[in-house]
């Protein structure tokens, strides 16, 4: 045997060793230094967790063996779709639609195995989808078999190749494909490497492509492993969308990198959901991670179907002794769910702050006192900043999961939050202006949000370009107002936006959804509102809608509500 398949041959063997040891010490709860972790996929531990359950969903259980073979396979067809004979398509883009189910996982796997990066779609109307695949100038798509029917015409008129999953429960057929060519074999440098265009919301803007390289996911889901002890025998209950960081990094990739089980269900449904909370079957859930719409929706038909108290106390205790960890995030957490909540399952939802350009930055601590309404401090690896937005760009305060600086004499003041770390994206796709203006000159990302750091923790404010409202010298925080809006006994969703107004420059408005039967008139709100808040922040315009709209992350888009209450003036 020559030298040089000897050589090969020894580095394969160093390759699947430093990942099996590398699983087995994650998943053993130990910490270890950042600077000794090499960059690989979450698909490069697989092997480590062999015949483990990795899915469960609709059609069964998906283990990581099979996870990993129908993936590679998967990975050879796309290869030979478009022809790349060395296996590596050096950063091409693969869109893919697929069910909350394991063929989610496969298409993504599947993309990294080849080179490629993962583009992940939602079942938008197709003139969003369609803007997705055009943005990202994808070269092939993938469709899980439920959707089809909706990625074909777009493959068609867009002249791209595409690749149908079989059934989830008929993934292994894959595997009949020629599969000798072991495409990710070929790759070394992931570090690098770009993984995968997320699609902001859209809740301020036009959505923009936020490119991650296989680093910065890999450092987002390490700090959560280490922060929120997940282990091997996490059971996580996934209901989120899957094209956001919280459905795709916390939910699925966190799991999948520690070796636990992930139970899918296909949409969020409150009957399904407390099934699977409080089912003696196994796998038994004992992590649930969810957005405040989902929270209040489960409040909601536990008030309706949970009514005799021994059932009450069953729910309770079974939440208590098996349920370790409990989280909400994607939008603010309306006190009043949060303390429901508690009532009903005797857990305080852990509440942290993230964004798609940089995951989780900041969150409540997993043992120890969390914060109602703040969101904790910096993460392992994180550092952020508050900065005064005037033209002093004075730093308010500094940070890291060591401790927060306060300049003197700046206690309590408000300014855009900035990050910086290992989990920050590397840019907005082909938007080099955009990606310019967003960071400073030494390397921190603007958020767009405006923060403060009080009592020891970092709050929340809001969007700077939507929530905070500015009216007669004074700046309101539309989330503040929202939270104590909330606390009304006959309003069960609010939105609070700043209408334009000759005289204040902008006027405190609330969009408000009430309880069924209930009314309310701006004079009653405002004669309530002056017992709960300062006289500045009390709404002057009352909006009563039958919904609030808030998308599937549970965002309510506010330039959309001035657009259509204020159509004349708001753009």
């Amino acid at each position: 045997i020559s030298n040089e398949k000897l050589k090969k041959g020894f580095l394969k063997v160093c390759r699947m060793t430093s990942c099996s040891l590398e699983a087995t010490f994650a998943s053993s709860n130990l910490k270890f230094s950042p600077a000794v972790r090499r960059v690989a996929p979450v698909f490069s531990r697989a092997s480590a967790y062999g015949d483990n359950v990795a899915i469960t969903d609709h059609s069964g259980s998906h283990t990581y063996r099979s996870l990993y073979k129908n993936s590679k396979s998967l990975a050879g067809l796309i290869t030979k779709a478009l022809t790349c004979q060395s296996g590596d398509l050096q950063g091409k883009r693969i869109s893919f639609l697929c069910a909350n189910d394991a063929s989610y996982t496969v298409a993504q796997w599947a993309a990294w195995m080849c080179g490629g990066i993962a583009v992940p779609c939602t079942k938008h109307p197709p003139s969003e989808l369609e803007y997705v695949i055009s943005d990202s100038q994808s070269e092939l798509l993938v469709a899980g078999q439920p959707f089809m029917d909706t990625i074909e015409p777009l493959a068609q008129k867009l002249g791209l190749p595409c690749l149908q999953l079989p059934t989830t429960s008929s993934l292994d057929t894959l595997q009949s494909e020629d599969t000798r060519m072991l495409p990710e074999e070929n790759i070394s440098d992931w570090a690098e490497r770009p993984a995968m265009l997320i699609y902001t919301s859209g809740t301020t803007g036009r959505p923009k492509g936020v490119l991650h390289t296989h680093s910065s996911l890999q450092a987002m889901v390490q700090g959560l492993v280490s922060e929120w002890a997940w282990n091997k025998d996490d059971v996580i209950l996934h209901t989120l969308p899957l094209h956001h960081v919280h459905g795709i990094v916390n939910k699925l990739m966190c799991p999948l990198w520690v070796g636990a089980t992930c139970v899918m269900l296909p949409e969020f449904s409150a009957q399904k959901v407390w099934e699977q909370l409080i089912s003696s079957k196994s796998p038994m859930v004992n992590v649930f991670m969810a957005v405040p719409t989902i929270y209040s929706k489960l409040i909601e038909y536990y008030d309706q179907h949970f009514t005799q108290p021994r059932v009450q106390d069953f729910i309770r205790a079974v939440c208590k002794e098996r349920i370790r960890l409990m989280v909400s995030g994607s939008a603010a957490l309306p006190q009043p769910v949060l303390e429901r909540w508690a009532e009903i399952t005797g857990h305080v939802l852990l509440e942290r702050y993230g964004m798609t350009e940089i995951g989780m930055a900041l969150s409540n601590p997993l043992k120890g006192p969390r914060v109602p309404g703040a969101v904790g401090v910096p993460l392992p690896g994180v550092e952020v900043r508050i900065m005064m937005t005037n033209t002093t760009n004075a730093i308010i305060a500094e940070g890291n999961s060591k401790g927060t600086r306060v300049k003197a004499g700046l206690e309590g003041k408000e300014g855009e939050l900035l990050v910086r770390g290992s989990s920050v994206f590397q840019k907005y796709w082909n938007k080099p202006q955009e990606t310019a203006d967003t960071f400073t000159e030494d390397g921190w990302f603007k958020t767009g949000d405006t923060a403060l750091y009080r009592d020891g923790v970092y709050w929340i404010m809001g969007r700077t370009s939507v929530d905070i409202i500015k009216s007669g010298g004074y700046k309101i925080s539309a989330l503040d107002v929202e939270r104590h809006l909330l606390a009304h006994p006959d309003i069960t969703d609010v939105a609070v936006i700043g209408a334009p107004d000759p005289t204040w420059g902008q006027k405190v408005t609330a969009v408000v959804q009430l309880k069924k039967g209930k009314t309310l008139t701006l004079s009653q709100l405002k004669a309530w509102a002056r017992e709960h808040m300062a006289p500045y922040t009390i709404p002057t315009g009352l909006i009563l809608v039958e919904d609030v709209p808030r998308n599937q992350m549970g965002k309510v888009n506010k330039k959309d509500l001035l657009r259509q209450f204020f159509p004349t003036r708001s753009d």
